[in-house]
């Protein structure tokens, strides 16, 4: 009983200095996502993202309204012509298709690559500006909105980091 009375208190005397120097500190929270969304080089890069988000689902759409139309083709062509013919066409026609599938799947791939990179780069120019106005106000942790329940309006500094950013960064 001894022991566990000393362990309670080897407890209390860890964790209660760590909470008082945890009260000393300033904490505040941003919307990174908002500052992406609104900072004039995050809609730059949000703007490339969608223009080639948009390309290439135009392409896809394209190329699989032709394998459409070549598998309606081929269903008319069924009565028509032999049945090696036939099978032959629908042979060139599944490869088309995994073809397309493969293609689809390496355009998705690279587009995911170049999204993630690019938010990346807008982070990297984000980091230095947030870093100097943390110095700036004292600010010892700043926590991303998205994973914070509820917190006091006073501590989102979100509108002063995204003034900042637009100011400093190019």
């Amino acid at each position: 009983m001894s022991r566990f009375n000393n362990l309670i208190i080897l407890t209390f005397l860890f964790i209660l200095p760590v909470n008082l120097l945890s009260a000393n500190e300033k904490t505040v929270f941003i919307d990174v996502e908002y500052i992406i969304q609104n900072s004039n080089i995050g809609k730059k890069s949000l703007n490339k993202i969608k223009v080639l988000n948009d390309k290439n689902i135009g392409l896809l759409e394209k190329k699989n309204k032709s394998l459409n139309e070549l598998e309606i083709s081929i269903r008319n062509k069924k009565n028509i012509i032999s049945v090696d013919e036939f099978n032959n066409e629908v042979i060139g026609f599944q490869k088309k298709v995994k073809d397309f599938t493969s293609e689809k799947d390496q355009t998705v791939k690279a587009f995911n690559k170049f999204r993630k990179q690019e938010l990346e780069n807008i982070l990297k120019l984000f980091r230095p500006v947030i870093t100097s106005y943390m110095n700036e106000n004292s600010i010892n942790i700043l926590l991303d909105s998205k994973n914070i329940f509820m917190g006091n309006s006073d501590v989102d500094v979100t509108a002063d980091v995204l003034k900042k950013i637009n100011i400093e960064v190019k």
